[in-house]
């Protein structure tokens, strides 16, 4: 069962809330909206049909940049907070960075989510939205999952760091895309959450 969800934002910030049923949510952050990168995206569904809890796919307000996106994230994650006893943050590329830097954020204003987890996660969006450098910020546990063959974003940068600091990395025989192993991806970061 879905249900959609308006979350409060300053922005048109829409979602679905998947077996909306439960104490705990997991947010879901979509990959680049300017490369068709929506809550309908094939590893965001995956992710929450894998999930024995709900799952808000949202879709971004208009672009800004990152800045604004960032934004959007952090209002669901807040709408998320709002609504259950324990939250997760997942994203996927784009969407990926933007969860890292919102859970280094949201710990050092003293409300990180329980767990996050980056599917093939980009590296760097602009200087202030570094998913690199804010993983030394995350004051939960952190995972990264990547495609071993993915040539598209540096996924392999925010794992390297990630194992530094003691997080989990799981590697699968995939490109950036995960094509013919969306399931498996979904499972896995699933697993992870």
């Amino acid at each position: 069962m879905s249900e959609a969800v308006v979350v409060p934002s300053d922005r048109d910030v829409r979602g679905t809330l998947d077996s909306p049923d439960g104490d705990r949510c997991v947010v879901a952050c979509p990959p680049h909206p300017q490369l068709g990168g929506s809550r309908a995206d094939a590893r965001l569904e995956a992710v929450s049909d894998a999930l024995e809890c709900a799952c808000l796919r949202f879709d971004y307000g208009a672009w800004d940049g990152g800045r604004g996106e960032l934004g959007d994230a952090r209002d669901a994650l807040a709408w998320a907070r709002a609504n259950y006893e324990r939250v997760g943050l997942f994203g996927y590329s784009f969407g990926g960075c933007l969860a890292v830097v919102a859970a280094a954020r949201e710990s050092a204003a003293g409300t990180p989510p329980d767990r996050v987890v980056a599917l093939s996660p980009a590296a760097r969006l602009s200087d202030d939205i570094d998913a690199v450098a804010a993983v030394d910020d995350v004051e939960c546990p952190i995972a990264v999952v990547h495609g071993e063959r993915d040539t598209t974003v540096e996924a392999g940068a925010v794992a390297d760091r990630v194992r530094a600091r003691g997080g989990e990395v799981r590697t699968l025989p995939a490109d950036h895309h995960f094509v013919g192993q969306t399931a498996k991806a979904g499972g896995t970061v699933a697993e992870l959450l």
